[in-house]
């Protein structure tokens, strides 16, 4: 498996060493890139994708990863874009994307954090990062974020906007290495006080003897 251990800067995702690839051998790798567990896919959207419901496709274990079965292709033009919910708050480390074959693979990846429904309409505005994507079918390049940037992320939206010279844009698979923070602290408190009223807000409740006659 090729290895590209040097630290080359990835278009303008970061500076020098920062976004450097790590080495696609390590077992660990696998374990690292498990946030495609973490991500609500029955709101997954991609938009301009040829076959609906295929682009959640791509989220798949880091062993499936060189599975060529599940795909998405783009319809219209290259143009994809993807929303990510996520069922917690992450914090986003690394991106690999394994595209398609000769031209079809994105040449470009913009990633925008917490914006919710984002249509190609939205996608001019500036991006949190973005790169500039080598090919890659073997899924050994990793494009490393800005984690200050890309903490607190309840919602990644993904956005190819071209190819390398194909009509179309295919993507095998993303894979997304980060930590993940479940949501449900609050929720949980705002249950127990609803479950739990304080007494004294419901004195008319009780029974009151200066409001009942004796006779």
């Amino acid at each position: 498996m090729a290895h590209h251990g040097h630290g080359h800067s990835h278009g303008c995702g970061g500076h020098g060493g920062d976004d450097h690839d790590h080495d696609h051998d390590d077992p660990e790798v696998g374990v690292q890139y498990n946030l495609y567990m973490k991500i609500d896919k029955d709101r997954v959207e991609c938009l301009n994708e040829t076959v609906e419901g295929s682009g959640k496709e791509v989220f798949k274990p880091w062993n499936e990863r060189l599975d060529k079965s599940k795909y998405v292709d783009s319809d219209a033009d290259e143009e994809l874009l993807f929303n990510i919910p996520f069922t917690g708050l992450v914090k986003l480390k690394g991106v690999i994307i394994i595209g398609g074959e000769d031209e079809s693979h994105p040449d470009r990846m913009k990633l925008f954090k917490n914006r919710d429904a984002m249509t190609f309409d939205d996608v001019h505005v500036e991006a949190d990062q973005e790169f500039e994507l080598q090919p890659d079918p073997a899924g050994v390049v990793e494009y490393n974020t800005k984690v200050v940037r890309f903490s607190s992320v309840h919602n990644l939206s993904i956005y190819f906007p071209g190819n390398f010279g194909a009509d179309n844009t295919r993507v095998y698979y993303i894979g997304l290495r980060g930590e993940f923070t479940e949501m449900q602290r609050q929720e949980v408190m705002i249950c127990n006080y609803e479950l739990a009223p304080n007494p004294a807000d419901h004195k008319t409740d009780l029974f009151d003897p200066s409001q009942h006659s004796v006779y």
